[in-house]
Parts: C-alpha cells; structure tokens; sequence
C-alpha cells in the first residue's frame, strides 16, 4: 500500500513530527469496574475512561521550601450507565499525604495511604485485567486509594488531596512539580485546569521560570511572587514544572544542562537563568533615554490616533526621575517636541503637546528616523518607541535604503522598539529595524488596543539593570546560542538563555555589562554542565529557538538550501511543530537521510516559487508568530488531533 502524505496549503514546508512522551506521572486516576447497565448488556468496547472531569484545581503553597499542594477534582459520569470503580492517585517521591477525601453526594469518604508493596499489587492487578498498562510506571511509589460509590448518568463525584513535600535546592535553583499529565488514563479533556502557586522565601527570589507551560508571575517585592495557569477543554500531556532561584547577588544566575546518555552527539544543551534583585524605587534603575516616533499620517485618524496618544501619555507618566525623553511626530514631514532631550519633569508639558496632534498626510519613516537617532546619546542607553501603520509613502520610500541609512547613522546605546499597527504595515522593514538595533517587533492587529500593548511593553523595559551584556562560560565551549545577539536586562524580567556546549565539569560563568556608564562583572562559581542527564526539556526548546531564528533568516534574507535543510532536519529530530507546515504521516514511514534530503529539496523549491509577502493580514500573523517561537520559553507541543497519526523516526 502506498504511504501518504498531506501537505497543508498555503503554508511554507516544515515537518511536525511527535517526539517520544516524556516519562512523567499523572494526577489521579479512575479505574471503573465494569458498568451497571439497565437494561439489557452494556455497549461494547466499554472505554479504559469514563468520567469526564470538570475541574482540576490546585492551590499550592511554598513557605521556605516546603509546598503544600492541594488538589479538587470533580469527576462526571456522561455515560449511558452507572460507574463505579477505583481512584487512585500515585503520591510524588518524598511526599508526606495531609488529607484525602473523596465526596459522593455530599458525604465525605475518607481514603487511605498505599506502602509501595500495596500499590505495586494494586497496579499489577490492573494490568492483569488488561487495563492500561502504563500504570506500571509507578510501581515503586506510594499511592492514595479510594473505592468510588456507584454514580449514576450524570451524576458527579468530588475529590480532595492535600500532600507536603520538601523542594531541594540545587545550587540556589528549586523545582516544584505537579502530577498533571493525563493522556495515558482519559480519552476525554480536561473541562478545565487551574494552577495557582504562592510563594515566600526568606532569601531573595530571583528568575521565575516554567519549561512545561506559559504561566502569569505577580512579584509582591523580593520575597513573595504568586503563579497562575488556566487553560480549558485540554487534554494534558506533561506535568507542571516550576522553577524559581533564590539568591543574595544582584544578579541572580542559574544553570540548567542536559546531555543524551549513550549518543553520539558530543554536544550538550544548556539554559542560562539570569534575573536581577527587586527594585522598588525608580532611582534604583539605570538612567536612561526615551524617544517617542510616533506616525501620524491621515491613515492613523480615528481610533488608532487615540490610542497611540494615549500609550504616549502612560509612557511620559512612568518616566523615571532620571530618564530624559523627546517626542518625534511624523507623516509628510516631521513634528518635534523639543529640540533636544528633555528631562522627565517635562512629561507633563509634553502630554499638553501630544493632545494638541491631528493625523493627516502621508508617511516619512526615513526622515522621522534619522532625527530621532541624531538626538540620541552615546553614552546613555536608548529606548527607541517606533509606532506606524502604514509603508512609507513621503521621502526616501525604497526600504533597503531606509535601513542603510538608520544602520550608517545608528550606535550601539539604541535598542529600536517597533510597534506595527494594523495590517498594511512592512514586516520585512519593521522586524529588521528591530534585530539590527537589538529591539524587537511588536503587531498589533485591528482588534487589539494600541495603548494597552504599548503601555505592557513600557513596564517591562521601564527599569533598565544591566546593558550591553556578554557572558563568559570560562573553559566550556559554547555555540548555537539564543537569542543574539543578548538583550538587555530589566527588573522584573530575566534573561533565558539556551544554546549548546561542549566539555564537561564545574566552570565559574562570569556576566558582564554596563550600568550608569560602569562596567559590571558577575561571577558565580560551581556552575555544572552534566556530561550525561539532566534535564531532558532542553533540547526541544533550543530546537525551536533555533528553528524560529532560522525562520527569520529565510523570510528576511531568502531561502537557501542549506538553512531549509537545516530547518526540516531539526523539524524531524525534535519534533517540533510550527505555523506554517505539518506533514502528517498518515502510516509508519521511516525518515532517513534520503527521505529527508528529499523534503528538503521540495520545500527550498516550494520556497522560490511560492512569492514572499511582507505586507497584509498573512504576513503579520506569519512575523508574530515567527517572533513567538524565536523567543519561546516553553516548546510547543503538538495538537492532539495530529499526535495520533505522525510518526517518531
């Protein structure tokens, strides 16, 4: 029979395939007994899982390195006929169980604790009914069990856990992990899944981290912070990782290496953790400039008008004590506030400014570039806020020019911010803008407030700590890093680094940069990179990274054959899926070097044929997301639907 495959259309040619599940336990489980059925025979097969679960909730505190997680799930019975069965729940190595009980119509059923000898029989037994057999997996742990009372169609049964467990520190980094992979026991979604974690230190918390899932951090001063994830209608198909690093420098750092046991490739993997101390004054931060381009063309009236006054406003109302500013208004010339850089006790003068601004005329990018760049100072870091929702239409309108220009008159102080508003915008102007001037891009579509993007942007680039950064990994040899060249760091943000190595053993990693025109080096010693282990999330988010950037290149720069190869072999190998292509491989098929050569060669022809857009709702979406997987801390997984039908290599 012939193998086949599906190339999704309109999209630029990658592969998607599933990497190996990562061994890891699941929360708890229901195994049903076989189902009451009335009347008459249940249907068959009857399904492994059948409940549905309609909330997941864990509230987890950590005091001084102890958490104590707690954990509420109901359970539903959408089937035909009543379900009764076991719930087991596998407890974490090294955890200490508070409480159990399982809720059946409003009575409390009390639970109780497994030894590891109990629970090896327990599992087994399940195996031996042919259930799953995955759950031999937890064979040497302890367990919680509960018999679950009959719950008729429709009915819901409710559980509470409550475990401790003491979080080790390694080397000032801590991992707090929950049980929440779910794949293996339920073939039906998590309705939905909250995740709330509190947490106080007595020594100072630095970088905030998780490699498993996108997670909202509120710092409450250097001690406290709290995390959140929400997601609904998931199927879950990793645990809940958690990093946090305590320390008394600075500039926190902290290290993360993984190398494959018994490969081939010499080549390890790391993630760099760097994150400075709480700042709660704005004359803690470094002294900085701030210049505002702002377009104001006949296309901004209206709406985007306001809102683009309005982010100038919040930006000019969180200027710090010491920051200086200026004001460029564009369209078919230029309109300045001042003549030169104003001190932040201007703002409010400048605000009446920004008020008494209309939109009108066409777009002078080049023109409204150069003047703010030529006001800029050498000496003193620039945030560069560059707002535009059009192509250059007025002036020098070619964009190679345009960016020979800002590159011969640019320094290195400028970090250039560009903001595209709407879809009528040039990507390829914009993003490069952006990478040559160590900023970034961001797109705000139509139904997205200017002023909110702009005003999230300004607090997390508000208080500069450390410019110009450069790390020295001492006798290790490292390379492939991401991203480059280095960002600047801020309070209340952090540096996550990944790249690979090579060599083994403890270096001291030294970080260096400038603050208040000082130069500032940091050294931390005892910094591990493993020679085999570790841990194993890292070489799928350095492959997305990488992938991203490469990307980049081939949209920017043009396709070449050796980038596309590149780009469908880390595709294969890591299993990463991206915007723009999946193959999905419809039965098994082996992939080899042939194989591959082969996808490459279709898609670098597919590439040159296929015409590159860089303006219009396509080529927005395709640079953001671009920009999302360049910049990734969590490698994204792939879709459910296509899981079931690719094949690992």
């Amino acid at each position: 029979m012939r193998r086949k495959m599906f190339l999704l259309p309109n999209f630029l040619l990658l592969i998607g395939l599933l990497l190996s599940a990562v061994p890891a336990y699941a929360d708890g489980i229901i195994i049903p007994q076989p189902p009451i059925c009335h009347p008459g025979p249940c249907p068959r097969p009857i399904p492994i899982s059948q409940l549905a679960i309609v909330y997941h909730h864990v509230d987890v505190e950590i005091r001084d390195q102890v958490a104590v997680t707690h954990v509420d799930q109901v359970f539903r019975n959408d089937n035909d006929w009543t379900i009764e069965g076991i719930y087991v729940f596998p407890i974490p190595k090294g955890a200490t169980v508070n409480a159990f009980t399982l809720w059946i119509d409003g009575e409390a059923v009390d639970g109780k604790v497994l030894t590891k000898e109990e629970a090896r029989q327990t599992y087994e037994q399940i195996v031996r009914d042919m259930r799953d057999p995955a759950l031999l997996e937890y064979i040497d742990r302890e367990a919680m069990q509960a018999s679950i009372f009959p719950i008729p169609p429709g009915g819901e049964s409710r559980i509470e856990l409550e475990y401790s467990q003491i979080l080790e520190a390694d080397n000032g980094l801590i991992h707090y992990r929950y049980p929440l992979n779910t794949e293996k026991f339920s073939t039906l979604p998590l309705e939905e899944v909250v995740i709330n974690v509190d947490v106080q230190s007595p020594q100072s918390v630095r970088a905030v981290y998780s490699p498993s899932h996108q997670i909202a951090v509120d710092r409450d001063g250097s001690h406290r912070f709290t995390v959140g994830y929400e997601e609904f209608d998931i199927t879950p198909d990793k645990d809940f990782d958690l990093y946090y690093s305590i320390s008394s420098e600075d500039i926190g750092l902290n290290l993360l290496t993984f190398k494959e046991p018994e490969s081939d490739d010499p080549h390890g993997f790391f993630l760099l953790l760097a994150a400075p101390s709480f700042i709660s004054e704005q004359s803690e931060s470094v002294a900085k400039d701030v210049l505002l381009v702002l377009d104001k063309s006949g296309s901004m009236d209206g709406e985007k008008f306001r809102q683009a006054q309005d982010a100038l406003r919040y930006v000019l109302g969180h200027l710090n004590p010491q920051d200086r500013f200026n004001i460029i208004a564009f369209s078919t010339g230029t309109d300045s506030f001042a003549q030169e850089l104003q001190p932040a006790a201007e703002a409010d003068e400048a605000i009446r400014w920004i008020d008494s601004l209309s939109a009108a005329g066409s777009t002078d990018i080049n023109r409204a570039l150069l003047e703010a760049i030529d006001m800029a100072s050498r000496v003193r870091p620039t945030i560069l806020i560059f707002m535009t929702d059009g192509l250059p239409t007025e002036g020098v309108t070619d964009r190679q020019m345009i960016l020979q220009n800002v590159d011969r008159e640019t320094f290195k102080a400028i970090r250039l911010f560009a903001f595209g508003v709407g879809y009528d915008v040039d990507t390829y102007l914009l993003d490069s803008l952006a990478q040559d001037n160590r900023g970034t891009t961001t797109y705000v579509t139509p139904d997205q407030a200017i002023d909110e993007t702009v005003s999230a942007f300004y607090n997390k680039v508000s208080l500069p700590v450390l410019t110009d950064i450069e790390i020295d990994f001492g006798d290790i040899v490292t390379f492939d890093i991401y991203p480059q060249p280095l960002p600047d760091l801020f309070a209340g943000s952090q540096l996550i680094l990944v790249g690979r190595y090579r060599g083994s053993g403890y270096e001291t990693i030294s970080l260096s940069g400038v603050a208040n025109e000082d130069d500032l080096t940091f050294e931390y010693e005892g910094q591990r990179f493993r020679s085999s282990g570790g841990d194993d999330f890292l070489p799928r988010l350095w492959a997305t990274r990488k992938i991203g950037a490469l990307l980049s290149q081939v949209r920017l720069q043009g396709p070449d054959e050796e980038t596309v190869a590149q780009i469908v072999q880390l595709s294969i190998r890591y299993g990463i899926v991206t915007p723009y292509t999946s193959y999905l491989v419809t039965e098994p098929m082996a992939l080899g070097a042939n194989a591959q050569e082969g996808i490459a060669d279709h898609a670098f022809e597919e590439m040159l044929s296929t015409p590159m857009e860089f303006t219009g709702e396509k080529a927005v979406g395709r640079a953001a997301a671009e920009s999302n997987i360049r910049s990734a801390d969590v490698a994204p997984q792939l879709d459910s639907s296509s899981a079931d039908v690719v094949r690992l290599i």
